[in-house]
């Protein structure tokens, strides 16, 4: 039973795996943030994610026009192309239409951060089902934290070697209480090291972190390998294998939230968003592969059909190799 989702999983993350190799661990939302510093003043920041070597073809506009101007700056950062402006204008920011080109065409978001001279914020989530949006600063203040539940979600969910590893423990240990036990402490380890890094308590080189990411997926892979009969400490005590990772993923998952920063005066409930945003697109991974174990599980009661050795060394195997390329990918850039 297992051995027959594991090739079903292996097959669909293979696809999506080289469909996407440069996107390996997660596609990183981009961010605009526009802050008025005087009444006919206003500083503009552009992230776009650098996938590979290559930025994404986004592009910020104002109905205004005002980022058709020469950039004040352009540099590239850690996964990031940074550009701003300086715009001295009289047009007002309220009303005008923000856009961004090319966004229908990809696969990710663009978090939208506005702030007026009078403290007023006007938070948002363009995606490529809606590209652009008016600016409604006159209006009620939009919350700014709401925003991150739903990029916690998409992160996880993005994230093809933070579910191939939830994956290898579900093959690993089964739809039992030990996958209970094993899914809540990587849970909690992630939370503890993703509040800890977001906030500044503790630094991780990110390059290092998603290279060791990759190597906790190889140590699954190879757990997996191994077979059922195995005797380790995994096979017996899962969960402690799942926080100690737990633990470096989180480092993962603050990575991507710190390049995207947090909004003032709302850290606290935004960090918390995120990593329920986090846990939901988990439990809905977890339940939809328990849901292909569960009907797997009612076909072979009805066929009598069992798994062929091939269906039992797939998962491992082809979990392995992915995660094994990331590792050599990762150790290069973090060495580079």
């Amino acid at each position: 039973m297992k051995a027959w989702l594991g090739l079903l999983l292996a097959a669909m993350v293979g696809l999506f795996a080289a469909a996407t190799p440069a996107a390996a661990h997660e596609v990183r939302p981009a961010l605009l943030q526009v802050t008025q510093t005087a009444p006919d003043r206003y500083e503009v920041l552009w992230k776009r994610p650098i996938l590979g070597d290559v930025a994404l073809r986004l592009q910020p506009a104002l109905s205004s026009g005002w980022l058709k101007a020469p950039p004040k700056d352009r540099f590239a950062g850690s996964g990031f192309l940074v550009t701003t402006w300086t715009i001295q204008s009289q047009t007002p920011l309220d009303g005008q239409e923000v856009s961004i080109d090319g966004l229908s065409d990809s696969l990710t978001d663009v978090l939208l951060q506005i702030t007026a001279a009078d403290g007023r914020r006007f938070d948002a989530v363009l995606t490529p089902a809606q590209p652009r949006l008016k600016l409604a600063l006159s209006g009620p203040r939009a919350p700014g934290a709401p925003a991150y539940l739903r990029l916690g979600v998409e992160h996880i969910l993005g994230g093809v070697d933070h579910l191939m590893f939830v994956a290898g423990l579900l093959l690993l240990i089964g739809p039992n209480v030990k996958l209970f036990k094993a899914v809540t402490a990587f849970t909690v380890a992630h939370s503890i090291t993703l509040a800890a890094a977001s906030l500044g308590l503790v630094t991780a080189p990110s390059a290092v972190v998603e290279a060791l990411v990759a190597l906790s997926i190889v140590f699954v892979a190879v757990e997996l390998a191994r077979g059922p009969d195995a005797d380790t400490l995994t096979r017996r005590h899962p969960w402690v294998v799942a926080f100690t990772f737990g633990l470096l993923h989180g480092f993962a998952f603050a990575g991507a939230l710190s390049e995207i920063g947090l909004p003032p005066h709302e850290a606290a409930p935004a960090l918390f968003l995120f990593n329920v945003g986090v846990e939901i697109g988990q439990i809905v991974f977890v339940a939809a592969c328990v849901a292909v174990l569960w009907a797997l599980a009612r076909v072979r009661a009805v066929t009598g059909i069992r798994a062929p050795r091939l269906a039992r060394l797939a998962p491992a195997y082809g979990i392995g190799c992915f995660a094994a390329f990331w590792f050599l990918e990762r150790l290069g850039a973090a060495f580079a």
